[in-house]
């Protein structure tokens, strides 16, 4: 108690509610070994079964609100994933032990079920088997009592106690070979069912109020926020995996529209290149084909202006001649004149 009285003190005021203002402390962290990591994520289990059948005793680590307001703004994913591991390993762990109780629980019932068959056709059986069903009855009733008295609810487990005396003193009855009470009898009659959350022995159609009471029982909720805590983070570790997954292939969806529209720009390039290189081809024949018409009336052009400048040629030779000739002429008459006078010279 001294020690759960202290962990309330370092709750609500700090751990270093006795230090000096002079003195020195240490400022906590979320990863020191003497915090409590389980209640860095969401609560500790110690805290929530006290006083009952469940009770796992006070929790040796520091539960310090302000290092939890740290943890949870500062902390990284890969820390807070690390925590949220070992919580859930011990969470769990305690929720697969319930899921054995309930399991024997369901096959206890089971077997009585079928006792009660057995003994229908033979009384001595039958009055054993009443025995045996007051005796758990009692064991029930008696640990129950215990538990709502360390909660605090003296009255009914006062009701629960003087219920189970009652059975006390029918089980003698019956070991004396008396007859069970009608309303004993009656209560022995009655189905019975495991509760699915925590495991108690629960009276099919009991009365409402003491359902209520089992409800808002430590054991019963205790159960029920470790199994809901349990939900919730695997839900939000599950959409979270989704929404990674989705990320991923929206990504891996742009990269390859990315990489169409690139191959499709190229395709449309060497589309157009080709395109031109064809029209290229196409336009290349008739343009040899201008290009050696051209040539051939260059060719033919330069022929027929070599042609009339020998024609011009031709022409002036012939005229110079004409015209030597023409020169000529007075000459060769000279020449012949004077070869004549030679020749009538020699004559005389």
């Amino acid at each position: 108690m001294a020690s759960m009285a202290a962990q309330l003190l370092d709750e609500l005021m700090g751990r270093n509610r006795n230090a000096l203002p002079t003195d020195r402390t240490k400022e906590l962290s979320y990863n020191d070994a003497e915090v409590c990591r389980y209640y860095m994520v969401r609560f500790c289990p110690h805290d929530l079964f006290h006083n009952t059948k469940a009770d796992l005793g006070p929790c040796t680590n520091l539960h310090d609100e302000a290092v939890r307001q740290k943890y949870l703004n500062e902390a990284p994913s890969y820390t807070k994933t690390k925590f949220e591991d070992e919580f859930l390993k011990y969470c769990r762990s305690m929720l697969n032990e319930v899921e054995r109780k309930i399991q024997k629980g369901e096959q206890r019932l089971a077997q009585s079920q079928l006792a009660k068959q057995e003994a229908g056709a033979n009384p001595k059986s039958k009055a054993e088997e009443q025995i045996a069903l007051l005796t758990d009855k009692i064991s029930h009733l008696v640990k129950e009592a215990e538990r709502l008295g360390f909660e605090g609810n003296i009255e009914q487990a006062q009701g629960l106690l003087k219920l189970s005396d009652q059975f006390k003193s029918e089980r003698e009855a019956l070991k004396k070979g008396e007859g069970l009470s009608f309303a004993t009898e009656l209560m022995l009659e009655k189905q019975m069912e495991v509760c699915k959350v925590c495991g108690a022995f629960l009276i099919v159609g009991d009365a409402p109020a003491r359902l209520d009471d089992h409800m808002q029982g430590k054991q019963h909720v205790g159960y029920q926020k470790l199994r809901s805590a349990v939900d919730e983070i695997t839900e939000s570790r599950e959409k979270a995996r989704q929404d990674r997954e989705m990320q991923r292939q929206k990504e891996a969806e742009d990269r390859r529209g990315r990489r169409h529209d690139d191959d499709s720009r190229r395709h449309h390039g060497k589309e157009r290149e080709s395109g031109s290189r064809k029209r290229s081809r196409s336009r290349s024949p008739k343009h040899r084909s201008s290009n050696h018409h051209s040539d051939r009336r260059d060719r033919g052009d330069r022929s027929r202006s070599e042609h009339d400048r020998n024609r011009d040629k031709d022409r002036g030779h012939s005229r110079d001649h004409r015209d030597r000739k023409r020169d000529d002429r007075p000459r060769d008459r000279d020449r012949t004149a004077h070869n004549g006078s030679k020749e009538n010279g020699a004559g005389i």
